[in-house]
């Protein structure tokens, strides 16, 4: 669209210093919204301007969500391929500075000027989210920019996250380029991993905790090791290159429990695979009185919107309340949590209210986060979402 006749709105009086501050969203009660910006198709490339008419940024639009226009540019930026195509290879030269194969998060959404994008580089397989509108629009121009920069073999498209709906968009899994037809193949910390990127979690995998699999796995040499919410293996089996002597994955789901044993097989790695409910696990194992060298809770988000906050918190305190009996003396806890909801010292308040409430006391080791294939932005503490702990308990 010629950016002379793109739609322009305004934004309410006192409401444009986000903007001009760099902060990539504007909510809808920011905006000016009359029956013309209201008609607007979801996912419209729009001009912003404060309330006098000075032009702000270049954003696209969605009437029907509370985060309405996300920013793309400075006024008048032009939206075409050889956009995406420059946001992307800067994404691309990043990530060649800091790995030396292809496993990766390559677009990390707005941290990487690509509002509401997801990007994982499996190898040659790119396993794409396009999580608003305004990136349903451009995906043909995105996809083409992809395969021009990588030329993958093939991109699915997971687009079966619940954010989608807010924005008025279809769940679907399809491919687009090319054939996903058998597990496809990554490598993270010395060993290799067979998945499902069709029916996996999120894009098929969680590159975000390589650096903190990669820390816990170096404390565990020569111990036991249990780890809860397995998934397909990522701590466990890092565990069990470092040299750890037992090495015990629980996970309730019988695909998890299936990858990790075929996981376990084609690296060469003694791991035993629990198929179970993790907190009632726990609580078994408490009861029993066992004790590992090495506990790890890694749960799915327990908070997926604001007003369940409070209830998630306790669930990572009774989590971590039921972990660290079985954290023996001198031993490892490494909690995480994925949930934006609940920031860093609230997370870390539950932990640790878990542990007073079973008696333990310990020391943080490390505060710690996604890997650097997971910027954040600066002014979007959301983007900041996972956080980890790891301590040592007396």
């Amino acid at each position: 669209m010629n950016t002379a006749v793109r739609p322009k709105l305004r934004l309410l009086p006192r409401h444009e210093a986000r903007v001009r501050g760099g902060h990539p969203w504007v909510f809808s009660n920011e905006i000016a919204m009359d029956a013309a910006a209201r008609a607007l198709t979801p996912g419209t490339l729009v001009e912003l301007e404060d309330a006098r008419g000075a032009p702000l940024a270049t954003a696209y639009f969605n009437p029907r969500t509370l985060i309405a226009a996300r920013v793309l540019g400075a006024p008048g930026t032009v939206v075409d391929r050889a956009f995406w195509h420059e946001r992307l290879q800067a994404a691309l030269t990043l990530r060649d500075r800091m790995f030396e194969r292809p496993f990766y998060r390559l677009v990390h959404a707005e941290a990487d000027r690509l509002p509401a994008l997801v990007v994982d580089r499996m190898g040659d397989v790119l396993s794409v989210q396009a999580n608003a509108a305004g990136i349903d629009v451009a995906l043909d121009d995105i996809l083409g920019a992809l395969t021009e920069l990588l030329r993958p073999r093939a991109i699915l498209l997971r687009n079966d996250s619940p954010v989608r709906e807010l924005e008025g968009l279809p769940l679907e899994t399809r491919v687009v380029h090319g054939a996903v037809e058998a597990p496809v193949e990554i490598e993270e910390n010395g060993c290799r991993f067979k998945l499902d990127l069709r029916d996996g979690q999120k894009t098929g995998w969680f590159y975000d905790q390589r650096a903190n699999r990669a820390f816990v796995a170096g404390l565990a040499r020569g111990k036991s090791v249990l780890d809860v919410y397995a998934y397909a293996g990522g701590f466990a089996l890092a565990a069990a290159r470092a040299g750890a002597r037992e090495v015990i994955a629980v996970d309730r789901s019988a695909g998890a429990i299936d990858a990790i044993k075929a996981n376990a097989a084609a690296n060469g790695l003694n791991v035993e695979a629990v198929r179970a409910e993790a907190f009632a696990e726990l609580e078994r194992r408490g009861a029993a009185g066992e004790k590992f060298d090495v506990v790890i809770v890694d749960p799915p988000a327990f908070i997926k919107s604001k007003k369940e906050t409070a209830a998630g918190l306790r669930g990572y305190a009774k989590l971590a309340k039921l972990a660290a009996p079985l954290v023996a003396p001198g031993g490892i806890l490494f909690a995480a949590s994925c949930s934006h909801h609940a920031d860093t010292i609230n997370f870390t308040h539950a932990v640790t209210h878990g542990l007073g409430q079973a008696r333990r006391t310990g020391r943080v080791l490390q505060t710690s986060g996604a890997g650097p294939d997971h910027p954040v932005h600066p002014l979007l503490p959301e983007s900041a979402y996972l956080k980890a702990l790891t301590l040592q308990l007396d």
